[in-house]
């Protein structure tokens, strides 16, 4: 399975619309993908007032192609959302597999 975070930081003044889109567009999105494990959105906190993150478990690297295409490990970026991000960034991981006794 791969952990893939996704953050973005926002222009000023545009936290809330973003918020909507975020919630609303691009979870339910996400949401609705084979091979997804789960998605966890992190809103903003008072240290960071304009990032926003989501992190996601997929199944597998395929899963992700078929959500984000060839070129998996670049941020997909929606039409409604371009215009309200300043920055983003994505990174991938591997779930470590703990063995309990």
């Amino acid at each position: 399975m791969i952990i893939r975070i996704f953050r973005a930081t926002i222009h000023e003044g545009k936290e809330a619309e973003f918020r909507e889109f975020f919630l609303h567009t691009a979870l339910p999105l996400v949401k609705s993908q084979p091979g997804l494990v789960s998605a966890t959105p992190g809103l903003p906190r008072p240290e960071c007032p304009r990032e926003f993150c989501m992190v996601m478990v997929w199944k597998d690297v395929e899963s992700l192609k078929a959500f984000a295409g060839e070129d998996w490990q670049h941020p997909h970026i929606h039409p409604d959302e371009a215009e309200l991000v300043a920055d983003r960034a994505l990174h991938h991981y591997d779930l470590a597999q703990l063995i309990t006794t």
